[in-house]
């Protein structure tokens, strides 16, 4: 079991930034993944960002690629997004969620354990 406690999130204007906390708990996580997803109000759930927790390999969905950056404090167990450049379509919940391979996976299907999510809203 992994227990995951997101934080951060709040109200920004357009161009503004923010940096969400994902707080892992439960296990080690050596071998796993950490994704970050969002969800818009009658939208489905997106993948936006993913690191493995030992190697700190990155991927990125193209709609944030050089705005958004995902890392990892292995020490603190604990995952972030910087999120940079921030435009009204970002507005979305932001989930974190773990998967127990390395391989790259997008769908949010696969993901095991999720954070109960963090509302993040741009203002335009």
């Amino acid at each position: 079991q992994v227990q995951l406690v997101e934080s951060g999130g709040g109200l920004v204007q357009t161009g503004g930034s923010l940096r969400l906390s994902c707080a892992a708990s439960g296990r080690p996580l050596s071998g796993y993944a950490m994704a970050w997803f969002r969800q818009a109000p009658g939208k489905e759930r997106e993948f936006v960002a993913r690191i493995t927790w030992s190697g700190g390999v990155t991927y990125y969905a193209d709609s944030v690629k050089g705005r958004f950056t995902i890392s990892r404090d292995n020490a603190k167990n604990t995952m972030y997004l910087q999120m940079n450049s921030l435009k009204p379509e970002d507005t979305a919940v932001y989930y974190c969620a773990t998967i127990n391979t390395i391989a790259l996976v997008t769908k949010a299907s696969r993901y095991a354990y999720w954070g109960q999510g963090t509302q993040v809203t741009v203002s335009s």
